[in-house]
């Protein structure tokens, strides 16, 4: 048996895993409402806030630890193994935090379900470098970052209605047993990777495998150009280069203006406009739209501008740069919004511009090195994106302890700039990188 485009098959399978992902991951948040009144109802507002920040601190402190470990683990066992892995872990890890009791028992939870998603960054990307030719990986990302847009889009109204019908608790496990689900058709389809699968065309193939080999300018006896050797340095070779940093001070930088909404558009929609899990439903799920449209136009854009004969350098940082300048006016008008309906909207018009840009980031790694070493960068560059969201959490209840949250937005408008930076002054050319001589 043959399927056509195959590869489209699993980077569905991909983004799917992403919808999940972020439905587990934004349980917590639009049920806090709920979760507060049950387990925590004499705590004052501010100190309801600390134990939801004390809670998300330890989910992304995990998240870090687990994007160092499943980075090496992807390129260790591969995407196949690794994904069942990862999103086992993590349904398992939501359906018990339906048996929390506390701040002690939600944060053992939140870790494990933390240390388990980290690996759908770094798998993405490993699965992305596998499975698509270096033309197409920036679509192929943001189809897969599509998944995290899509996924809050629906967590909203989903958990909302839920809440309607279930309790919390059994909520944490209708949603995690849908993670489960998802291993069926994972481990039916994606059997081997593209060069051994039974089920792939010979002329996908070839387009993937040939797609993913980079020629030099050097030419061979028969005036053919050479083909680069992929290069996939020691881990400490690795982070011996600059354009490694680049990649990884990006990711720290522009990463946790995500997580800002992430975590706190429940709790700002709560604070500052009073509404409950119901209301936040009807709210929530806005800016995601933005975000989702911004994960598809970062990759159609890349793919047109080396369709047209631009550079992966030249593409890249003209993507990223623009998805950071979008980002900051908006985070500035974030300062007074006015309406609720306008602060979702200028939201989503953050998150669209964070999206453009993201994709595009997490494309670097396969640009820069060969496929041994992609998850591995992809997992140390996570690793920093999830310790960067870290401190911009653990300051947001201190920055808005009286309901203003114009310094966390002015903050995350620095980040962008920092973003910016880094991949011009520590990148200079986005290619696949030489060993040093």
């Amino acid at each position: 048996m043959k399927i056509q485009g195959l590869r489209w098959w699993v980077i569905t399978l991909i983004a799917l895993a992403t919808i999940i992902n972020y439905i587990d991951r934004q349980a917590l948040s639009v049920l806090w409402p709920a979760i507060v009144e049950d387990l925590f109802p004499d705590e004052s507002a501010l100190e309801r806030k600390q134990i939801y920040a004390n809670i998300s601190i330890v989910f992304v402190f995990s998240y870090a630890f687990g994007q160092a470990i499943f980075g090496k683990i992807f390129d260790w066992i591969g995407t196949r193994i690794g994904f069942v892995l990862s999103i086992g872990v993590w349904s398992l890890a939501t359906i018990a935090h339906a048996f929390a009791q506390g701040m002690l028992s939600f944060s053992i939870f939140r870790s494990i379900l933390g240390i388990a998603e980290a690996g759908n960054w770094p798998g993405a990307t490993k699965g992305n470098a596998e499975w698509f030719p270096t033309k197409e990986r920036a679509l192929a990302q943001g189809i897969f970052n599509s998944g995290a847009a899509i996924g809050g889009i629906i967590a909203f109204p989903i958990i909302g209605f839920l809440t309607l019908h279930f309790s919390w608790q059994a909520v944490f496990i209708i949603v995690g047993a849908i993670g489960l689900l998802w291993l069926l058709p994972w481990v039916i389809i994606v059997k081997a990777p593209p060069a051994m699968h039974a089920w792939i065309t010979e002329e996908e193939k070839h387009y993937i495998l040939s797609g993913q080999r980079t020629m030099s300018e050097d030419k061979d006896e028969n005036g053919n150009a050479k083909e680069v050797e992929e290069y996939s340095p020691s881990t400490g070779e690795l982070l011996s280069r600059k354009e490694s940093w680049g990649v990884i001070i990006a990711s720290a930088a522009i990463d946790p203006i995500w997580w800002l909404f992430v975590f706190w558009i429940p709790i700002y929609l709560n604070e500052v406009y009073g509404m409950n899990v119901t209301e936040i439903g009807i709210y929530g799920w806005v800016p995601y739209v933005g975000a989702m449209l911004g994960a598809w136009f970062g990759g159609l854009l890349a793919q047109n501008r080396i369709a047209a004969g631009w550079t992966p350098n030249k593409t890249r940082k003209l993507v990223i740069t623009l998805g950071c300048l979008i980002m900051l006016p908006a985070l500035i008008a974030m300062s007074n919004p006015g309406a609720p309906t306008v602060a979702v909207l200028i939201m989503a018009v953050i998150l669209f511009g964070f999206q453009t840009a993201i994709g595009n980031v997490q494309t670097l790694p396969s640009d820069l090195f060969g496929k041994k070493a992609v998850g591995t960068l992809s997992g140390f560059s996570g690793m920093a994106a999830k310790l960067g969201a870290v401190g911009l959490t653990s300051l947001v209840p201190w920055l808005t302890a009286d309901g203003n949250y114009t310094p966390a937005f002015v903050i995350g408008a620095s980040l962008a700039i920092i973003a910016i930076a880094a991949i011009w002054l520590l990148i200079p050319k986005i290619e696949l990188l030489k060993p040093k001589r």
